[in-house]
């Protein structure tokens, strides 16, 4: 069974629709399926939205805090049973048919995870000049701390083998920014690096650039994330926050 898991925050006024958008995708599959929506501690009515989508392979959690996106999918994993796993933004800007295809090629290729890349040459993707520096300028910066070999860790489209996730997750601290980062780096320090790269197709017209107060914090946890690694070597220490703490915050 295949399990999606949706963070989500103050994404009421679209959450319904999207989530019907993203069950149609699935069903078109035809495999089994889970989706685990997560209220990332929403003040708008996002959790009773979703609630309204709920059925049978539709679940809704959500907690009253908001948390970041890194814990939201550690609640949802939390809470999963498939396997293979993926994580997918609720605004869907990203188009859930590619899922089908993140499948396929998961199957074909025996890795450990798929990863959307817009930077990928068959992506379908439209956005400011400044933007894609932006990116741009950050996978630089990754390749030159971790000299990790792919174009794009932080879309918001990846597919993962179980087993990944649960060596992972437990050594995770990123809560926010730079969550993908921190999750391919500890991946590849516990010997997962088989790393397929896919094509995504971005819906949205991206209306403005990343806010400097944003660019601040992913700096300070990318730069957190090598300072664990390289010089304290806190991921070579046994885990530290073990799942089981994250299915007792409801």
């Amino acid at each position: 069974m295949l399990s999606v898991i949706v963070p989500a925050y103050m994404e009421g006024r679209k959450i319904a629709t999207n989530l019907r958008k993203l069950t149609d995708a699935l069903d078109a599959i035809e495999v089994p399926y889970e989706v685990i929506v997560v209220s990332d501690g929403s003040k708008d009515d996002t959790y009773r939205q979703a609630l309204s989508v709920a059925g049978p392979n539709v679940k809704v959690f959500g907690y009253t805090t908001n948390m970041g996106k890194g814990f939201a999918l550690r609640y949802g994993f939390a809470r999963s049973t498939g396997n293979p796993v993926t994580f997918i933004d609720a605004d869907m800007e990203l188009h859930p048919k590619e899922i089908g295809i993140f499948v396929k090629l998961m199957e074909i290729y025996e890795c450990d995870v798929v990863v959307g890349s817009k930077r990928h040459p068959q992506s379908e993707v439209q956005y400011p000049a400044f933007r894609r520096f932006q990116s741009w300028a950050y996978q630089v910066l990754i390749r030159i701390l971790f000299d990790l070999k792919l174009s794009d860790t932080q879309t918001g489209l990846k597919l993962f083998r179980r087993e990944v996730l649960e060596a992972v997750l437990p050594y995770m601290l990123v809560r926010r920014w730079a969550y993908d980062l921190e999750f391919f780096v500890i991946a590849r320090e516990k010997g997962f690096r088989k790393f397929i790269e896919a094509p995504v197709v971005v819906d949205f017209q991206f209306a403005s650039t990343t806010g400097v107060a944003a660019v601040v914090q992913v700096l300070r946890d990318t730069f957190n994330i090598w300072w664990r690694l390289k010089v304290r070597h806190t991921y070579e220490r046994q885990q530290m926050v073990p799942l089981a703490e994250v299915s007792e915050a409801d």
